[in-house]
């Protein structure tokens, strides 16, 4: 808003300056062509009316001017007053055509942010015997429309997670992020194991990519309350583990992976690897956008340094919050890229007081 307030009065600065200077010089330099600029700065950020009324009063302070320094009008004095209405004329062609070209991707805009917003559904605070938490930060304006994907999805065999991000932006990104959530939430009830959610994302991928170009990297979790958590991971950057002991480690594929829709760079389908995963532990799953988000200097964020912060608060989502308000901090600016974070907490469970004893030994039913 500050900056569009200054390009407003910007063409009334130039023009100012531009009579100072005639003023003070006297008319041998030649300084009145120069009061052209104000039309053509109001053009990059004034609607067609406002660089009009901004063109003739260029013209007017040239005449004034010619007045003013007793100049007789010559050849040379009606060509300033012609380039001037020319410029405004030309201005003014170029601030309709950039109006027409702004409506046109606000209207863009609106209707892929819908789109992602129907895409990236809220997902539920509770699945199974997890809680979860949701942060999903967009970024700058020209980026903001990104292919960041999520879905938790709860079968009776256990959670599936998926967290992934398109290569690129704009519509096709989200196209793509919404064939892979599609496709996730049916597999993920329909397949006996992550391979086989691997397995049918890669096929319908196959089917719809026009090309290697686009491509999607994604980690794919399991939880099946026995204990521990499963992956596979394509391409994606590791989940962070935060046990309830106070360590925290990235849960780093045995092996690599391409990401999916790089089916020809991919000999099989990648086996799921397992972690440690029980009561009072914690498991954040998160976009690149994340550990990429870069402050003024360049310095990445640290993501493993600010892992205590996960750990201050009881409520999942309280603590992933205050995860994103430090990441806003240390950026320091509209993020880059799309920031997506899941945070998966697995509560311990309540204990119940034990049950009075008499004197006997015995206990006795409090109900």
């Amino acid at each position: 808003m500050k900056t569009q307030r200054l390009l407003e009065l910007l063409p009334f600065a130039v023009m100012g300056a531009v009579v100072v200077v005639d003023v003070v010089t006297g008319p041998g330099v030649g300084y009145l062509p120069l009061l052209s600029l104000g039309p053509a700065f109001a053009s990059v950020s004034c609607t067609v009316r406002r660089t009009t009324l901004i063109g003739l009063l260029a013209v007017a302070l040239c005449v004034v001017l010619v007045a003013y320094n007793e100049q007789e009008w010559t050849p040379r004095n009606i060509l300033n007053v012609l380039a001037i209405v020319g410029v405004t004329i030309a201005s003014m062609w170029a601030s309709a055509g950039r109006i027409r070209r702004e409506r046109q991707l606000a209207n863009v805009t609106l209707v892929a942010e819908a789109a992602q917003r129907v895409l990236l559904r809220p997902v539920p605070r509770r699945a199974g015997d997890l809680d979860v938490a949701l942060s999903y930060t967009s970024a700058a304006a020209e980026a903001r429309i990104g292919g960041d994907l999520y879905e938790v999805v709860t079968t009776p065999d256990g959670v599936r997670v998926i967290v992934g991000d398109v290569q690129g932006k704009g519509l096709e990104a989200v196209e793509t992020a919404a064939l892979v959530v599609g496709t996730f939430r049916q597999a993920a009830y329909d397949q006996a194991d992550l391979q086989g959610v691997v397995s049918r994302l890669e096929q319908v991928l196959a089917r719809h990519l026009p090309d290697e170009e686009r491509f999607v990297s994604a980690i794919i979790a399991e939880v099946t309350g026995d204990g521990g958590i499963s992956f596979i991971n394509c391409g994606h950057p590791p989940p962070l583990m935060l046990y309830k002991d106070g360590t925290s480690v990235f849960a780093e594929p045995p092996e690599e992976s391409p990401p999916l829709g790089l089916t020809d760079l991919r000999l099989e389908v990648p086996k799921p690897f397992h972690q440690p995963f029980g009561p009072g532990d914690r498991v954040l799953l998160y976009t690149d956008g994340v550990i990429e988000a870069r402050n003024r200097n360049g310095v990445f964020y640290p993501l493993p340094e600010r892992a205590h912060i996960l750990r201050e608060k009881e409520d999942p989502q309280v603590a992933l919050d205050a995860l994103r308000a430090d990441l806003l901090r240390h950026v320091g600016s509209p993020l880059a890229d799309d920031a997506a974070m899941l945070l998966l907490h697995w509560p311990e469970p309540e204990l119940r007081p034990a049950e009075p004893l008499d004197p006997l030994g015995q206990r006795h039913d409090t109900t």
